[in-house]
């Protein structure tokens, strides 16, 4: 069965699947935004898993464009994946390619793990300042991507924190079908 690409404007953090992704920052410890939110939600030990991942480089467990993953511990989502997202400088400058490979990361770990379902909220469209509707028009472009190649996940939840980014990913997904 192919997987189905769905859009909620929702709160992420309660959101009923097997994992939502973090829009994370490079040393994974909490932040602004959807990180702070999800480290709220999920409880102290969402910092403890963090912190006990392995550094690559001083002060970086998770590369932008890469993911890693830990339990959801509070959440009613068993798994976080974490995703490191570009910061807009103008788009020439691999952001394009940056987030499309946050998805993609995020996308292969939920495979490897069997996971049937995974919610996203706008990757880097926050205090990172991409553009809302480049940002869902990637974030869809890959689900579709994942569809047609994977069965898993089957189900992809694209979640808007308001009004306009629900609108971008709509749009996005008209233009994209």
């Amino acid at each position: 069965m192919p997987s189905r690409i769905e859009i909620v404007q929702a709160d992420l953090t309660t959101l009923d699947v097997d994992a939502i992704v973090n829009a994370a920052n490079e040393g994974l410890l909490g932040g602004a935004g959807v990180d702070g939110a999800i480290h709220r939600a999920a409880g102290p030990a969402l910092l403890a898993a963090c912190q006990a991942l392995p550094e690559v480089r001083p002060g970086v467990r998770c590369p932008t464009g890469e993911a890693r993953l830990t339990p959801g511990f509070l959440l009613a989502a068993r798994y976080v994946i974490h995703t490191v997202g570009p910061v807009w400088r103008d788009g020439r400058h691999g952001e394009p390619e940056q987030l499309a490979s946050c998805y993609r990361s995020a996308l292969r770990l939920a495979q490897e793990r069997g996971l049937q379902s995974i919610a996203f909220p706008t990757i880097s469209a926050g205090s990172y300042g991409y553009p809302l509707g480049d940002a869902c028009t990637v974030a869809v472009r890959e689900a579709r991507r994942r569809q047609q190649a994977q069965p898993l996940p089957s189900r992809i939840v694209l979640c808007a924190y308001s009004d306009a980014a629900q609108a971008a990913y709509r749009a996005a997904l008209a233009l994209l079908r």
